[in-house]
């Protein structure tokens, strides 16, 4: 049986930027590290899609292979010419998806390696930024 599910984000996606790291000396003199993103609007962007899953998922959580596919309506920004329809610039369409993938851990599957399919897109907003976002499980025919 397929279980799928599908909600809207409003607001501007962000991307799942590099990270990096950082050593540091505790007082204990052992070695820590820090890891940080410094995209920004990274984590207000991954606050925002796990509120929605929560709020318009309602409990759907998956266990196995899932398929997902996002659309992203993205900023137009007010220079650019109308004839342009294509949304090629920044910020790049894989860390979209990555910030969007992270941010379901644990909220509709346990680990952003169930996705075994992806079908993403940027556009250009015709209005308000917004992700619609769809889940549904993989019923595999191996």
């Amino acid at each position: 049986m397929t279980t799928a599910v599908s909600f809207v984000v409003l607001g501007s996606a962000a991307p799942k930027g590099s990270m990096s790291a950082f050593a540091f000396r505790r007082g204990d003199g052992s070695l820590g590290a820090v890891v940080t993103d410094k995209t920004k609007g990274s984590r207000e962007w991954q606050l925002a899609v796990r509120y929605a899953a929560r709020a318009q998922c309602r409990g759907v959580y998956f266990d196995g292979a899932v398929r997902l596919a996002v659309a992203f309506y993205l900023p137009r920004p007010k220079s650019l010419p109308k004839k342009v329809t294509q949304h090629t610039k920044k910020p790049d369409l894989d860390k979209l998806v990555r910030a969007v993938k992270d941010a379901l851990k644990g909220i509709v599957w346990k680990d952003d390696s169930q996705v075994v399919e992806v079908f993403a897109r940027k556009y250009y907003a015709p209005a308000q930024p917004q992700a619609h976002i769809e889940i549904r499980n993989d019923e595999g025919k191996e």
